[in-house]
C-alpha cells in the first residue's frame, strides 16, 4: 500500500487548535472538566499543607487510629494554572498497608467540602495522595489507572505532587482521583444509585468482600462493604440479590444472564487486566480494593478499580510465587471468589474473557506500548524523587527498579520492564489469538501506526476495512479527523510529549492504537 503524503480524494481536519469532541454519554459541562487542571496532562503539582500548630503529627495518627476526623489547614496547589490557596481543608491520614511505610510519610487524604460545604479545588471535593508503598518508582499505580482508563474500564485518574507540611519537605506523592458522585457523573453519567466499596478503609481490619451469599441480612455483610453514599436509605437490597444470584442461580441461568445483572464485558476486561498486571491485591486475591455500582440507567452493576500500587507482580512478596507466570485462572486460587470462579468455570464466558485479555495484550501490554511510556513518567518525576528524602526506596532502587529486580520489604520488587517482557512471553505461551479464535489479530490486521513512538513525522496506515480514522489526545481533544482509509503522514514536532489515540472504525467497531509522541 501506498504511503501518501498528500491526499485529494479523502476528507481530512487537522485541529491546530483543540477542539472538544462528542462524549459517548452526555454528563453536562461542569462534569467535563472537573479534575482537568489536575488530571488533563501529566505534571507534578506542588501542594503546601499549613497547620494552625506544629503538633499536627501526632494529631493525625491520633485521629487515624480512632474515628478518622479531620484536621482543618490550609492547603496551597501549584499547578499549571497557578497557586490557588484554599482554607479550612480537612486532612487525614488514609491506607492499610500503606501506613507500614516507615517514617511519616504516609498516604493521606485532602477533603475541601469538610469544613466549609461545597469548596473544591478544580471542581473536585476530595485528592487521595499515596506513598509510594511497594513502589520505588511511583509510577506503577499510574500506569495502571491509565492503561485502564484507555482499554474502557472504570477507574480513578492519577498523577503526581510533592507535599510539604508547615514549609516543611514531606516527599512526592501520587494524586488518585476519588471515587464518589463526582466520579460517577463524569465517569457513566449516573449517580444515584448505590455506590459500594469493598472493605473499610480503615486500621486494616477488613472483612473480605468476596461477593459471597451471607443470607439476606443486611448486618451480614457490613464488615465486608462500606455504602458510599444515599446512607439515609441505607437499603442494601440490590447488592443482596446481586450475590445471590452469583452464587445461587443454575449454571444455565448464571451464563445466560450474568448479562442482565453486571456489565459483563467491562468486568471480563478489568479481571483480564488483573491478570495481566498480575493486580492481586484486589477481588482476584485480596477481596478488597475495587468499587461496585449499581447504575440506575442501565440497571447493570459497574466495576470500578481501586488502589493499585501493587501491580506488576509488587503484591507477590506476601504471597510468594512467581508473578510472571501467574497462569490464566490466576492459578486456580479463586474458591471464595464466586463470580470470578463461576466465569472461568463456564466455557463461553471463558472464552470472551479470553478473547479480552488477547485485545488487552496486543494494544496496551506489551513492550513496545509500555516501556516508552514508562521512559516519559521516569524522566517527568526523577528530579522530585531524588530530592525525596522520606521515601521507603533509595535513590539507586528508584533508578534501577525501573531494569531490574530491587529487594525491600522483606521479599522482591520485580524490575518494571523485566516484568512486563517475562510476562509477556509467558502469557503468549498461554494464549491463542488466532484469527480463528474470533480475536483480531493485531499485528497484521489492524490500522498500522509507525514509527511508534514518534517525534517529528507519523506515517498511518488504516485498515482497507476501516471508514476512516481521528486522533485524539489524552483529554479526548480531536487532534486529526481522517474520512476514509487512505495512508497519511503526519506532522507531530508540534504536539505535546504524551499518549494519544488513533481510532479506526471497522465494521462499525472502534479499535483504538496509542500513539506516543516523545521529542
Amino acid at each position: 500500500m501506498a504511503i501518501l503524503r498528500y491526499r485529494s480524494t479523502c476528507n481530512s481536519f487537522f485541529q491546530g487548535s483543540f477542539v472538544l469532541i462528542c462524549l459517548l454519554v452526555s454528563i453536562g459541562s461542569a462534569a467535563q472538566t472537573e479534575g482537568n487542571e489536575v488530571f488533563g496532562v501529566d505534571q507534578i503539582l506542588h501542594v503546601d499543607v499549613i497547620f494552625s500548630n506544629d503538633n499536627f503529627w501526632n494529631e493525625l495518627e491520633a485521629e487515624y487510629d480512632g474515628e478518622q476526623n479531620y484536621l482543618a489547614a490550609q492547603v496551597s496547589i501549584l499547578g499549571v494554572n497557578g497557586m490557588e490557596a484554599i482554607d479550612s481543608v480537612g486532612i487525614r491520614l488514609k491506607g492499610n498497608s500503606s501506613m507500614s511505610h516507615p517514617g511519616n510519610k504516609k498516604s493521606f487524604k485532602i477533603d475541601f467540602n469538610e469544613f466549609v460545604p461545597g469548596q473544591a479545588y478544580d471542581g473536585l471535593k476530595k485528592l487521595n495522595f499515596s506513598n509510594g508503598f511497594k513502589d520505588p518508582t511511583f509510577i506503577r499505580e499510574k500506569i495502571f489507572l491509565d492503561v485502564c482508563q484507555e482499554a474502557g474500564v472504570l477507574a480513578p485518574r492519577a498523577n503526581f505532587a510533592e507535599v510539604t507540611f508547615n514549609g516543611e519537605p514531606w516527599g512526592f506523592y501520587t494524586i488518585v482521583e476519588q471515587i464518589d458522585d463526582q466520579f460517577l457523573d463524569r465517569s457513566i453519567g449516573d449517580d444515584d444509585g448505590n455506590l459500594f466499596k469493598a472493605g473499610s478503609n480503615f486500621g486494616g481490619g477488613d472483612g473480605e468482600a468476596s461477593l459471597e451469599y451471607l443470607g439476606s441480612n443486611q448486618a451480614s455483610y457490613t464488615s465486608s462493604y462500606v455504602l458510599k453514599n444515599n446512607e439515609e436509605e441505607d437499603d442494601w437490597g440490590d447488592l443482596i440479590d446481586f450475590v445471590d444470584f452469583i452464587n445461587n442461580s443454575s449454571d444455565a441461568v448464571f451464563e445466560s444472564e450474568l448479562g442482565t445483572w453486571l456489565d459483563l464485558n467491562a468486568y471480563l476486561r478489568s479481571a483480564a487486566l488483573d491478570n495481566l498486571f498480575s493486580n492481586l491485591d484486589t477481588y482476584t486475591l485480596s477481596a478488597r480494593n475495587y468499587y461496585i455500582y449499581h447504575n440506575t440507567t442501565t440497571g447493570l452493576w459497574e466495576w470500578i478499580k481501586w488502589d493499585a500500587n501493587e501491580v506488576f507482580g509488587s503484591y507477590a512478596m506476601g504471597v510468594g510465587g512467581s508473578m510472571t507466570t501467574l497462569n490464566l485462572d490466576f492459578d486456580g486460587g479463586n474458591e471464595n471468589r464466586p463470580l470470578l470462579q463461576r466465569i472461568l468455570q463456564n466455557e463461553t464466558l471463558l472464552n470472551a474473557y479470553y478473547a479480552e485479555m488477547c485485545e488487552l495484550r496486543a494494544q496496551w501490554f506489551n513492550p513496545e506500548f509500555l516501556e516508552p511510556r514508562m521512559d516519559v513518567l521516569k524522566a517527568l518525576i526523577e528530579d522530585a524523587v531524588l530530592a525525596d528524602g522520606n521515601k521507603m526506596y533509595s535513590n539507586n532502587q528508584f533508578q534501577n527498579n525501573f531494569n531490574m529486580d530491587q529487594g525491600g520489604m522483606g521479599g522482591s520488587l520485580y524490575g518494571l520492564k523485566p516484568f512486563v517482557q517475562d510476562r509477556v512471553a509467558y502469557m503468549d505461551q498461554q494464549l491463542d489469538c488466532t484469527p480463528s479464535s474470533d480475536v483480531l489479530d493485531f499485528a497484521t490486521e489492524t490500522t498500522l501506526v509507525f514509527p511508534n513512538p514518534a517525534a517529528h513525522e507519523v506515517t498511518i496506515v488504516p485498515h482497507p476495512l476501516a471508514s476512516g480514522l481521528r486522533i485524539v489526545d489524552s483529554m479526548g481533544r480531536e487532534m486529526y479527523l481522517l474520512e476514509c482509509s487512505e495512508s497519511i503522514l503526519i506532522d507531530v514536532s508540534s504536539w505535546s510529549n504524551g499518549v494519544f489515540w488513533v481510532q479506526s472504525l471497522r465494521d462499525g467497531v472502534p479499535v483504538t492504537i496509542p500513539l506516543i509522541v516523545q521529542h
